[in-house]
């Protein structure tokens, strides 16, 4: 059973790999620097956001081992009296054995456009260790010996990522090539005696708008195209709604050709600052049968005052 949970997690790490390298997180929506550079500094004060991810409970063997965990936090504001902003990302992503960890480095340059509209132009800056172990495992034609599967300690890469962002009060558009370039070591598949690149270029698209339905009310439908060549495209339609910007609920669908998902998230700020997110996702294609679904945890602090918070609200 071991051996076969370990060939189907190299299999995730194939997907992940000549799909989308970077974690996919359902709330994506409610903190836009963990899609596009440009994000940054686009409030008018200093935020920070943690979500927590575990996908596909009860896949795997008593250790769990196979399912993806992910974690990622950001920290962004506003410098130079909001005529630019620059922000952090960190992300921890385990599938089985491999290993991913993303230091990442953003910065944004805001354009006034008119009084009540900004564009802002990201880039972001970093590297990415990539390592996985095969030790323990069965392998096949001399396959210890291909330092893409026996690096415990990983090997580093520079990633280079841009974006643009437009955005309102409520409304907002961004694109974004997270990946611009990104390359490993030669040394990474050497044992291979091949060319091997884990890393492929895609293009993130997503817009939202706040529509004010009245008794307090706010609703917030939003979309995210994923396209990555030679890759089925991936589409994610949301909604949510805000109650007298305190509890909010929304239903996500996320599809491409090979399936789809349903997310309901549900959030609720504890204070103008400190607020908190849940969703869970059911996955609708055939490995449903063998996990209880995803589960994913946000915890987001603005670094601000009550009366900037309240005629600021955070939508997205």
């Amino acid at each position: 059973m071991k051996k076969i949970l370990s060939i189907v997690a190299i299999c995730l790490v194939s997907m992940k790999g000549f799909a989308q390298q970077d974690p996919m997180l359902s709330h994506y929506m409610f903190n836009g620097l963990f899609l596009n550079p440009a994000y940054a500094g686009t409030h008018p004060y200093m935020g920070a956001t943690m979500v927590h991810r575990q996908q596909w409970l009860g896949f795997g063997d008593k250790g769990n081992s196979g399912r993806p965990v992910t974690s990622v936090v950001g920290f962004d504001g506003p410098i130079k009296k909001e005529s630019m902003g620059i922000g952090f990302a960190f992300a921890n992503d385990n599938t089985g054995r491999f290993k991913r960890n993303d230091l990442v480095v953003k910065y944004a340059y805001h354009l006034k456009i008119d009084r009540l509209s900004k564009l802002s132009l990201g880039i972001d800056a970093g590297a990415v260790n990539m390592a996985y172990d095969n030790s323990n495992m069965f392998t096949w034609n001399d396959a210890s010996a291909d330092l893409a599967f026996n690096n415990t300690k990983g090997y580093w890469s520079p990633k280079i990522g841009l974006g643009a962002y437009y955005y309102t009060k409520k409304f907002y558009a961004g694109v974004s090539l997270p990946t611009l370039y990104a390359k490993e070591p030669p040394s990474y598949s050497k044992g291979a005696g091949k060319t091997f690149n884990y890393f492929r270029n895609y293009v993130l698209i997503t817009s939202g708008y706040v529509f004010d339905v009245g008794s307090k009310i706010m609703l917030k439908p939003s979309f995210l195209v994923k396209y990555q060549k030679n890759a089925p495209m991936q589409v994610d339609l949301n909604c949510n709604a805000f109650f007298s910007n305190a509890f909010n609920a929304g239903l996500s669908a996320r599809f491409d050709k090979t399936g789809g998902w349903l997310v309901a998230l549900l959030g609720y700020n504890i204070t103008p600052e400190l607020r908190l997110g849940m969703s869970y996702d059911v996955n609708l294609s055939g490995i449903r049968k063998y996990n209880n679904g995803s589960f994913e945890f946000m915890l987001g602090y603005d670094f601000t005052t009550k009366t900037v918070k309240i005629k600021n609200p955070r939508y997205f």
